[in-house]
């Protein structure tokens, strides 16, 4: 592949990798309009790999057939990957849930499910480095019962020796398949009580509490953290994981957004579930789903 074309291939994956954002999809579900996408659609037809969409449906359909070419894969085919052959493939949007970016230390675990259990999914895609993973994995192991990494083929063996024997190692394949090279071993007695209380917010931290029978304090907001800190610490490792697991699937619950998600196209799946979209704004967001991308483009 001579320099230009890596350029052109780079100038794309920018594009059209911005096509599947949550303040895209959060426009569209509140306004029914998106200057941010009506700005992505003009620069896609100056690079000119996606000949004449006829609505923003169309739009997203073919960003997202761009973006799964494994040449400039791009982390959201990752993510879509994992939404629906695990998430919907294995589980269900009733009983489980799946978090992107979530915030374990320093560090944003680019996808949990919380199903019975914590899994989480540390994304390498063709373009990235595994600089990062081994310190990575060592954060995610104090919060999640299971660690995988899922990468493309040519990091396999660099993550299998970096990795701890304990973490699993998926790959996706050019067809967009998870093939499980390693399985991970769940063990929640691993994890760290006090990683947890810092992973998740304050009301679901009480929310746990008040599961194993604690009091909650009365005390200010600026003295809460470390009481509830200091009664979280009372619990043993599996029952912080547990009541983490417990009410995470209740207060980031996919059951209102189900339906939505059913009569979405399959590229909208994964940025639909992690933007949790209201329920009043359903409606808005399928119509302007159907707008011309002509007149898309005259938003801006």
């Amino acid at each position: 592949m001579n320099n230009n074309s890596v350029k052109y291939n780079d100038q794309s994956l920018s594009v059209f990798s911005r096509v599947f954002s949550p303040r895209i999809i959060q426009d569209l579900s509140k306004k029914g309009k998106s200057k941010t996408l009506s700005r992505i659609a003009l620069e896609a037809q100056n690079v000119g790999l996606i000949q004449n969409p006829d609505t923003v449906e169309d739009f997203f359909e073919a960003s997202y057939k761009l973006l799964q070419k494994e040449s400039f894969r791009h982390e959201y085919m990752y993510k879509s990957a994992i939404a629906q052959k695990i998430l919907m493939g294995v589980h269900s949007l009733k009983t489980a849930v799946m978090i992107n970016e979530f915030r374990v230390c320093n560090n944003k675990a680019d996808c949990v499910i919380f199903n019975g259990t914590s899994t989480v999914y540390e994304i390498k895609t063709e373009r990235d480095t595994v600089a990062r993973l081994k310190q990575q994995v060592e954060s995610y192991r104090k919060v999640f019962a299971s660690v995988n990494v899922i990468s493309g083929k040519n990091h396999l063996e660099k993550v299998l020796d970096i990795i701890p024997e304990d973490v699993g190692v998926l790959v996706l394949s050019d067809r967009n398949q998870i093939s499980t090279m390693r399985k991970s071993l769940d063990n929640p007695a691993r994890t760290d009580v006090e990683s947890i209380f810092n992973a998740i917010r304050i009301d679901e931290a009480k929310k746990i509490l008040r599961s194993y029978g604690f009091e909650i304090p009365d005390v200010p907001n600026t003295r809460m953290y470390g009481c509830l800190l200091n009664l979280f610490r009372e619990l043993d490792s599996i029952s912080a994981h547990n009541g983490m697991v417990d009410v995470l699937r209740t207060t980031r619950s996919h059951i209102p957004i189900e339906e939505l998600i059913r009569s979405l196209p399959v590229s909208l799946h994964s940025i639909a579930i992690s933007t949790q979209i209201r329920k009043q704004d359903h409606e808005r967001f399928m119509a302007s789903l159907k707008t011309p991308i002509n007149e898309v483009i005259k938003w801006n």
